[in-house]
């Protein structure tokens, strides 16, 4: 079941559209990476999947459900963690907790006082005296506490130290163990590697890549250094799919995108006395498509574009 269904979203503010035709999905049980660079589309599309913003062309729904004729019912059934995160400051935590359990109308006090154990948070303190990271523990409490069935989280780890970091990624992968769904909106690369199955990455307000993290490995550069037995054992010419980077002496660094195999096959035609191959680096590929130097093209609904 596709538990986010987006299709075609267009969303423009006065005669500027920020969103191009963007589509993609969530499964059910799935924890799906949202990047890209900012000013690319992220924020704009959480907010208006959510019903936040009004989209301007386009289909977005959720429990196969239009989102904007869904109504509360529809809206108690998700978690959401925004990135200017603000609670009003005169109340405590556990004040704010019940508020929102109220609006919900669910009884959460079992899984707050859950939560609050597994964050190590004093729900009893005031907004005001809380630093950015207990503010951070605060909303992943209230995005989580009613046991929704999503929860869209943007930047959810910003001012975490790497205890409570681990924590709340503790709390997440029981989530998603239990049938949750989450779409995860970040900048921390090794995060997303490390947590998610699929990865949707937006460039200027338009998809550039849907795909697992386990096929993105398979075409992530390895990177090599290869040490010849002389500089005169250097060749000429390497093969298409090693590129070198530079030559120090009787060293070669570069990447090579294909699979390990492949490379050693050719080295043993080659008189060298050492190598060194690094596993599959997926952040170099992250930042290609950061930077624009993709050069397969940005993909708009299943089309490619040359890149600009």
């Amino acid at each position: 079941m596709n538990v986010i269904e987006v299709v075609g979203l267009r969303k423009s503010f006065g005669k500027v559209e920020v969103l191009h035709g963007i589509d993609f999905v969530v499964r059910r049980g799935e924890w799906v990476g949202f990047l890209g660079p900012n000013g690319s589309g992220k924020t704009t599309t959480i907010r208006t999947l959510l019903a936040l913003l009004r989209k301007s062309g386009g289909r977005v729904s959720l429990f196969g459900h239009e989102i904007s004729a869904g109504g509360p019912s529809l809206r108690r059934r998700i978690g959401y963690l925004p990135a200017d995160l603000r609670f009003p400051r005169h109340m405590t935590g556990r004040q704010v907790l019940r508020y929102h359990a109220r609006v919900r109308r669910r009884k959460c006090d079992e899984k707050i006082a859950e939560l609050e154990k597994a964050f190590d948070l004093d729900l009893d303190k005031r907004i005001r005296t809380l630093s950015t990271g207990m503010k951070q523990k605060l909303g992943l409490i209230q995005a989580l506490m009613h046991e929704p069935e999503l929860v869209v989280l943007d930047e959810p780890t910003t001012g975490l130290d790497p205890l409570v970091r681990e924590a709340a990624f503790t709390a997440l992968r029981r989530f998603v163990a239990g049938g949750g769904s989450i779409l995860f909106s970040s900048h921390s690369l090794g995060e997303v590697e490390q947590l998610c199955d699929r990865v949707v990455i937006l460039r200027n307000g338009r998809l550039v890549e849907d795909q697992t993290i386990a096929a993105l490995r398979k075409r992530a550069l390895r990177r090599v250094t290869v040490e010849f037995a002389a500089p005169e054992s250097i060749p000429e010419t390497f093969p298409d799919c090693f590129r070198v980077g530079k030559r120090e002496g009787r060293r070669v660094y570069g990447t090579w995108s294909r699979s390990s195999g492949e490379f050693v096959r050719w080295l043993g035609g080659q008189d060298i006395c050492d190598v060194t191959i690094e596993k599959p680096d997926l952040e170099d590929l992250f930042m290609a498509y950061y930077s624009g130097s993709d050069t397969r093209g940005e993909r708009v609904r299943g089309k490619t574009l040359s890149p600009s």
